[in-house]
């Protein structure tokens, strides 16, 4: 895009392309010569002569923009897995059948009221002392009134305190540290996470194709947004069978003579963040689209092994197609005609 907009190099009537460095690479590879930063200027501009590559459309500002945030909000989220995980590991430690007890009464250790009861200054002990009743309004307290049922939530909590073992005062204290300074990174997160949410809504309103994929059923704001953002403008692609290439949803044809393999892999080549939002997108529709869940159960059924991820990526391959097709008509969503007969 720079090299695009800038004002020396647009006098020289220059073409701006992209192209993958792994592409030139192996051009240059082909030649046996020494390397040193002149020969390899001078091979990828030979590469560039011989026209292999495909002059694909630069992406526009607001699509440059959006991307930079939905990547950034996806680092952000499989940071906080991974900080929650440690969370519930560190949890074991101070309670360690308090998972399993919440578990049966429909809660969860990373509610924010767990959070908090985990990491403020209730020791094991303290809970452990309480009634049921001062237990449970306790709960109801941190957690705003908005429990159903405290009371089934204090006995569970109280069980697994009773039933789990205790650690020795050093070492219970540095638990109690760790899970503090956890506590205060996934709220952390969590709020930097909102704050990109509202850039992203912000930004996403100038993009008018962001209608178009919204209506799609199982399709929310985060898949629409880091599918557009990825794909940016859709002419970039000459067709759909560009575009799932580019996610790295395509099979290479493995023949020889006679022979032709059926078990040829996904490629896996290209836009990791597109394949990821595409993939993801198409595990939601498939719950809502009657189409997409039968072409989904079809290509479940037809292996042995791998039955899911054989499937869903067969399904992402298909949801591109529609994907492609309403960005490049500008169009809403409409369900087949057999579905709205029903």
């Amino acid at each position: 895009m720079f090299f695009k907009e800038d004002l020396e190099l647009n006098q020289l009537n220059l073409m701006v392309s992209v192209e993958q460095p792994n592409k030139i690479k192996k051009y240059r590879d082909i030649f046996e010569e020494n390397k040193n930063d002149q020969i390899d200027a001078f091979y990828i501009a030979d590469y560039f002569r011989i026209q292999r590559q495909v002059n694909s459309i630069i992406k526009e500002e607001e699509y440059l923009a959006l991307q930079h945030l939905t990547r950034t909000r996806y680092q952000l989220i499989k940071q906080l897995v991974r900080t929650k995980q440690h969370f519930i590991e560190n949890i074991y430690y101070k309670c360690n059948t308090l998972s399993k007890e919440l578990k049966a009464e429909g809660g969860s250790v990373l509610s924010a009221t767990l959070v908090t009861l985990m990491t403020e200054d209730y020791t094991m002990d303290q809970l452990a002392e309480l009634s049921l009743e001062e237990f449970a309004n306790l709960i109801q307290k941190l957690g705003k009134y908005r429990f159903k049922n405290p009371e089934g939530i204090a006995k569970a909590i109280s069980k697994a305190i009773r039933s789990s073992y205790r650690l020795g005062k050093v070492h219970q204290d540095s638990v109690d540290i760790v899970l503090g300074v956890l506590a205060k990174e996934i709220r952390s997160l969590e709020k930097l996470i909102k704050d990109l949410d509202k850039a992203i809504d912000d930004l996403v309103v100038v993009l008018p194709e962001y209608q178009c994929l919204t209506s799609i059923p199982g399709i929310g704001p985060v898949y629409a947004t880091g599918i557009l953002a990825e794909i940016g403008p859709i002419n970039r692609f000459s067709d759909e069978s560009k575009l799932a290439k580019y996610a790295g949803l395509y099979w290479r044809q493995n023949q020889s003579g006679n022979s032709e393999y059926e078990n040829t892999p996904m490629a896996k080549r290209g836009n990791r963040y597109l394949r990821y939002y595409l993939v993801e997108a198409t595990n939601s529709v498939r719950r809502y689209e009657p189409e997409y869940h039968a072409y989904y159960k079809k290509k479940y059924a037809e292996t042995p092994k791998h039955k899911h991820k054989r499937a869903i990526v067969l399904t992402a391959r298909k949801f591109t197609r529609l994907v492609d097709t309403l960005l490049r008509n500008h169009q809403l969503y409409m369900p087949p005609r057999s579905v709205i007969d029903k």
